[in-house]
């Protein structure tokens, strides 16, 4: 057994803000399921937040920002509440049977800053992270925790639409690359002229990475 928790947030789209939405909408995408036999794929919803760039208005985010850019600094207060609010989400996984080497955190947009910070801060034993349209702030918490840090980090695969006006594809890039500076394998995957949306064949680049990353465990059997 292994597990997903995607961690998925499109804020341009209202339909797509809570789990459900996002599990539709990768459907709507596939034409069915981001599914596998032997993997546990979760989509939880973030909590509903005042959240500044829209205001102060209430909005189903993972945690606030001072606004939608990589030169701020982070909303260091939010994301460590929802960190341990998801730790939580992964503690009664790990309960249930599943080890932490058969977990992969990941998500789209503000979801994919949310695993890396969930990952590379607090859960390095994980078998990967994944992160679609999504970026790091330059001075991130990620960054700094990973300058003191010597072990072996799960990889991670980013894709990013190169005309993404809402998350900069440079941004993203730039997470890559800064990850990549600090010990973490990357892969980076551009789709050009794609806005901040999912994509058919990113999902199918992902969904094989994860079988690869989450391979099926063979039983110990004497057929």
């Amino acid at each position: 057994q292994a597990l997903i928790p995607s961690f998925m947030h499109a804020p341009a789209d209202p339909q797509s803000d809570t789990g459900p939405g996002v599990r539709a909408w990768i459907k709507q995408i596939l034409n069915q399921d981001l599914v596998f036999q032997h993997i546990k794929v979760i989509y939880p919803t973030a909590p509903a937040r005042p959240y500044t760039p829209m205001r102060g208005a209430l909005s189903t985010v993972w945690f606030d920002r001072w606004k939608i850019s990589n030169e701020c600094p982070e909303h260091i207060e939010t994301i460590d509440s929802m960190c341990q609010v998801l730790t939580n989400v992964i503690d009664d996984e790990v309960k249930n049977g599943i080890s932490k080497n058969r977990i992969i955190l990941g998500g789209f947009s503000m979801g994919g800053g949310m695993a890396m910070h969930l990952a590379y801060r607090y859960h390095q034993d994980v078998a990967g992270v994944f992160a679609l349209s999504s970026f790091l702030n330059k001075t991130s918490a990620v960054y700094q925790a990973l300058q003191k840090n010597e072990s072996v980090l799960p990889e991670l695969f980013q894709c990013h639409g190169t005309a993404d006006e809402l998350v900069l594809h440079s941004w993203g890039e730039e997470t890559n690359k800064m990850l990549n500076s600090l010990g973490v394998a990357t892969s980076f995957h551009s789709f050009p002229n794609l806005n901040h949306k999912l994509h058919k064949t990113e999902l199918e680049k992902l969904s094989s990475w994860i079988v690869k990353k989450l391979p099926v465990e063979t039983a110990m059997s004497n057929e």
